[in-house]
């Protein structure tokens, strides 16, 4: 069990009100989890504090060389006012990946699991019981050294905070527009798509601004070779029902393995229904579109779940899912997942991990 250090604080803050709806990414709570490291002594100092200000020289390796990761996950408060966190060991996982990728020490799957469950029984008064919100968790890990040169640094702080959230698309589970990008590149194999690190993110920002301006909620990219191979959404994994098979991208070394990606590859193999992770081509999908094949799309990621997919467009091109709803399969995969989260429904696949 990890030793914490705690120090409450004495000004806490005013809880959102049950009402209002919650702003993705806006609302922060009381404390944080700060943990240090130094090469040749490891992790040390694992402590709880009162949120606050990161005090970092201006030579710290982070603000030069982009040397930092993140993650995402969520808990949730139950009706019988339990806490639960899903899959948090994916995260770690995920963590080991990405810490490897980009030179950052590795941390032990209980300290990283211990930290988070530490924190959020502290603040477990900021999670949200209002339909569709949650306690949003961002742990992340900053390299701190102040040194300018190209090297690993041999200083690190990994960092959790929270945020009490609402739906990461303001259109909620209504679906979304989606602009495929024929323009700009987001990542090639062997770089870092298939880690979790801010440099993927703000490398989708020209092409972000441009869907949004067009009206479009993200960007579907394309390989960063060739220009024609689907991979994921700015913020999402994506899937396809054509003909009745789920198809979604092969995890390529450019793309980010998604748990929530993951957990609806197991739900459909569980439920019998043929799932194919696989190379697809925008030529295949608009051909899809246009024969009437295509019957659902829908992105998976941590913040917002399932997000149906009503309209795409690429170059000059737009069209219209089926009916522009929401599918059958997005429904049901939204349902099961959300009800194994909220316990509404019984866990018989051991994805959560109760808060004590």
């Amino acid at each position: 069990m990890l030793d914490i250090r705690i120090e409450k604080t004495q000004n806490p803050k005013t809880l959102p009100e049950k009402d209002n709806p919650l702003v993705f990414g806006t609302i922060f709570t009381d404390h944080m989890f700060i943990m240090n490291y130094e090469l040749g002594k490891g992790w040390f100092d694992p402590r709880i504090v009162p949120y606050q200000p990161i005090v970092l020289q201006p030579s710290a390796m982070v603000f030069h060389y982009g040397q930092e990761m993140f993650e995402g996950l969520k808990a949730y408060k139950t009706e019988d006012g339990r806490t639960l966190l899903f899959r948090p060991n994916k995260n770690w996982e995920r963590v080991i990946n990405t810490n490897r990728r980009i030179c950052m020490p590795e941390i032990e799957e209980d300290v990283f699991v211990d930290a988070i469950k530490a924190l959020v029984k502290i603040d477990e008064a900021w999670i949200p019981t209002k339909p569709g919100t949650s306690l949003y968790i961002r742990p992340f890990i900053i390299a701190t050294d102040p040194f300018l040169g190209v090297r690993p640094s041999n200083t690190y702080q990994f960092i959790v905070i929270l945020c009490p959230v609402g739906a990461y698309y303001p259109e909620g589970l209504n679906p979304v527009k989606i602009w495929i990008e024929d323009e700009y590149v987001r990542a090639v194999k062997g770089g870092l798509g298939e880690a979790k690190t801010g440099a993927n993110y703000c490398a989708s920002l020209k092409a972000q601004v441009k869907a949004h301006d067009e009206g479009y909620s993200q960007v579907l990219w394309l390989d960063g070779v060739e220009r024609k191979y689907i991979e994921e959404v700015g913020a999402m994994n994506i899937f396809f029902k054509i003909n009745g098979t789920i198809v979604t991208p092969v995890l390529n070394g450019s793309i980010l393995p998604g748990i929530t990606r993951k957990s609806v590859i197991e739900l459909c193999e569980l439920w019998g229904l043929p799932v194919e992770e696989r190379k697809i081509s925008v030529d295949e999908l608009l051909d899809a579109a246009k024969s009437g094949a295509l019957e659902e799309v829908f992105g998976t990621g941590t913040a917002a779940v399932i997000s149906p997919v009503g309209h795409l467009r690429f170059e000059d091109t737009v069209f219209q899912v089926k009916d522009g709803g929401i599918g059958q399969i997005s429904q049901k995969l939204y349902d099961t997942i959300t009800g194994i989260q909220l316990g509404k429904l019984e866990d018989t696949l051991n994805w959560t991990v109760e808060v004590k």
